[in-house]
């Protein structure tokens, strides 16, 4: 199932997307229509906390409004809403792993990739969605570079997960452009204040339930600015796989449902290249994951 959430009539709203349709079925409004459930999550994050029994009250919702005669007054279009990162707001900041493809790690002008995981935070305040308009922030920056990234958005709460068990934890995944003023990070000498300007973690377009993604470690990347690609890689790449980020990251901070954890960047970035390249105004950046869909930004 692709989940995604929107602003309609200024609410904040979720759904899965219509079938061969560029549309969301308003799953709040069919609950509230014909009462198909005594209780229904009113926002995303209390409903993945409820795992697989949300997508499967998605699934009836829908159903019962294809079978009514008003199927299409539940249908909005795309072009009628206002998109949202799927996650319009994380537990707490956006957890993120540093140097976890080899090739980036040595465009970045290191030697190789880290020996042991490095791991930083985005706060919640970066978190912005598809079709967005984002600022280049040039009052602060005039280096901000772009991370296509696979996203895991986790399922339940876990802590000390043991990796055999770590996709248990997983609800789905999305993608995300870990934005980064390298100048800032470069000065900081660290990297919260440099990846931490608002809406600098774009996510989108959708949440893919985990079903429908069996092998998440071979998923091609591809990242374009405007319209050249810069990142071409695969998550078969990470040295560090997704059950291992699991696992370790829970040893030391307990996982809770919405929770999103960004798994890294091929190579490509716009620092790494000869000479570097970073965004500025009018610059469109599509970043495209398999069996996912595209995350589409401009910036101004």
């Amino acid at each position: 199932m692709k989940l995604l959430s929107f602003k309609f009539n200024n609410q904040v709203k979720f759904g899965p997307k219509v079938k061969k349709e560029e549309a969301v079925w308003d799953v709040l409004a069919i609950q509230e229509a014909f009462q198909v459930f005594p209780a229904f999550p009113k926002t995303i994050i209390e409903g993945i906390a409820l795992g697989y029994d949300f997508v499967e009250k998605i699934r009836r919702l829908t159903e019962v409004a294809e079978k009514s005669e008003q199927a299409g007054k539940f249908k909005l279009s795309f072009t009628e809403i206002e998109w949202l990162s799927p996650i319009p707001r994380t537990p707490k900041n956006i957890i993120c792993v540093a140097k976890n493809y080899d090739e980036h790690a040595k465009e970045m002008g290191g030697e190789a990739a880290p020996s042991d995981l490095v791991i930083f935070t985005k706060s919640p305040t970066t978190i912005a969605g598809d079709n967005q308009v984002l600022p280049v922030h040039a009052d602060k920056t005039d280096s901000l570079d772009y991370e296509g990234e696979l996203a895991v958005v986790i399922g339940k709460e876990g802590k000390n997960i043991p990796e055999k068990l770590a996709y248990d934890y997983i609800f789905g995944y999305t993608i995300a452009n870990d934005l980064t003023a390298r100048d800032v990070q470069e000065r900081h000498q660290q990297y919260f204040l440099g990846k931490s300007l608002d809406a600098t973690c774009p996510m989108g377009p959708y949440i893919v339930t985990k079903d429908e993604i069996p092998n998440p470690q071979n998923l091609a990347i591809v990242t374009k600015v405007n319209g050249e690609v810069r990142q071409n890689g695969n998550t078969g790449d990470m040295m560090f796989p997704i059950d291992r980020l699991i696992s370790i990251i829970s040893q030391y901070a307990t996982l809770e449902p919405g929770d999103v954890i960004l798994t890294g960047t091929p190579k490509g970035v716009g620092k790494g290249m000869n000479p570097p390249q970073f965004l500025k105004s009018g610059d469109e950046v599509k970043i495209s994951i398999e069996g996912i869909g595209t995350l589409t930004n401009r910036f101004e």
